[in-house]
């Protein structure tokens, strides 16, 4: 048998191991193993397995990935995610929608201290649905606008799919943060005017609220954003000048977050402890499936699928945008089944040298389109993480009734890829700025 057949084989082992719930992290590394002791030797494959381990474990750059997490969890369980949606609410509560695009609002700006997209998905849901629940907003708008609200938190920086790409690419963290910041905003501007055609269409969808004075809404800034761009600007600023590296930002903003946590007095001793386990077994998980993805890249290496399907792409007389969009194509199928970190890390040893090294795509452009394609994932069904987080929150809804409202927002998340695509320097001008 042929090293490609045998590796073709190896990924046909690995889609069943996952239809029968294996956990991905499992099934890469056990299907990457024995894949690897085909093809060498078994000793060959203990010492490489063991190897990588250690070399995944020990890293000092894996770090960063517990920086940012605790940052996320510190500000979920402090409650700054209810200071950021009341700004909101009280800017622009009174117009039809208002509360859903408030949420949308509420959404990026969380996730500029977040990185998570579930965390934004159940702190928004657990603060606006009530009350656009209370103004009578339609329930598929409702809950759908929370649920694509979260795709905001992996999108703009610091985000944990960032750096699972950037390790497994090796390209520039910090870089890759400062590239979502502008397709992050475009992205929310696009949900927002999504949310504006839909009440304008039916006023019914989202009732107005009621309209706040200009100093109810500076009480609302003040406790509320400018903390939130303090840390940001502490943390994201630090790394564009180059004052810190990724794992020193991610230092400085969960301190940033946890002093303004405690000078608030709004973090209890229990919602410390919760954030520390659930950082712990968050940074877990990520290292778990980064392990696991490399011994099956490993396998993936010897038995050359990856290099045949890089010779077959560059072979087609097809132009590079069609093949990028065949690439993209199998990626929002992918997302359907598959969750948003595995597939990262199972596909970008097949797909990022076609992009980068054949069709001669930016690195980093790439990975905001691909960070996009797969955050589109959380809300498809019939995976759809995010959805099921909005289930949780409000049980009453059925989902049939949330993903029935997520098709629009699914609209303009390609409508997002289609412009970033036609105008790559929307990705790509901020991180030329950046001093490294």
């Amino acid at each position: 048998m042929s090293s490609l057949a045998i590796g073709l084989l190896g990924l046909l082992a690995f889609l069943v191991l996952i239809m029968i719930r294996m956990p991905i992290a499992y099934a890469m590394a056990l299907v990457g193993f024995i894949g690897f002791t085909y093809m060498t030797s078994f000793t060959a494959a203990l010492d490489m397995v063991a190897k990588e381990l250690i070399s995944t474990f020990s890293s000092y750059s894996l770090s960063v990935i517990a920086m940012f997490a605790w940052m996320g969890f510190l500000a979920y369980y402090s409650g700054i995610g209810t200071k950021l949606y009341i700004f909101a609410y009280k800017l622009i509560g009174h117009w039809p929608g208002g509360l859903a695009i408030a949420t949308q609002t509420a959404c990026a700006v969380f996730g500029a201290i977040c990185g998570s997209n579930t965390a934004t998905a159940a702190t928004m849901g657990a603060i606006a649905l009530p009350e656009m629940k209370k103004y009578k907003y339609d329930t598929s708008l409702a809950t759908a606008s929370v649920a694509a609200g979260g795709v905001l938190g992996v999108l703009i920086p610091p985000s944990v799919i960032f750096i699972v790409y950037g390790m497994a690419t090796e390209q520039s963290i910090g870089r890759l943060f400062i590239a979502g910041i502008l397709p992050g905003i475009l992205l929310m501007l696009l949900y927002q005017i999504t949310i504006v055609i839909l009440t304008r269409r039916n006023p019914e969808l989202g009732p107005p609220g009621p309209r706040s004075n200009w100093r109810e809404r500076m009480k609302a800034l003040k406790s509320g954003l400018g903390e939130v761009l303090l840390v940001f600007a502490l943390s994201m600023g630090g790394l564009f000048v180059g004052w810190f590296t990724p794992t020193e930002a991610g230092a400085i903003g969960a301190f940033g977050v946890l002093a303004v946590a405690l000078a608030g007095r709004n973090l209890s001793w229990e919602g410390f402890k919760k954030s520390l386990f659930d950082t712990t077994r968050t940074t877990a998980m990520i290292m778990l499936l980064i392990a696991g993805s490399v011994i099956f890249g490993r396998f993936m290496a010897v038995s050359r699928v990856p290099f045949e399907l890089a010779t077959w792409t560059s072979s087609l007389a097809l132009p590079s945008f069609v093949v990028m969009a065949i690439i993209l194509l199998i990626y929002l199928v992918l997302g359907c089944f598959i969750d948003a970190l595995a597939m990262i890390l199972l596909t970008i040893p097949i797909f990022y040298p076609i992009a980068v090294n054949n069709l001669g795509y930016d690195p980093i452009w790439f990975g905001v389109i691909i960070v996009l394609c797969v955050a589109m994932g959380v809300i498809t069904p019939p995976v759809g993480m995010n959805v099921y987080i909005i289930k949780g929150v409000a049980p009453e809804v059925p989902l049939e009734t949330i993903f029935k409202g997520i098709w629009p927002f699914l609209a303009a998340i390609v409508i997002c890829l289609a412009i970033l695509i036609a105008f790559p320097a929307i990705s790509t001008f901020l991180p030329n700025l950046l001093v490294e």
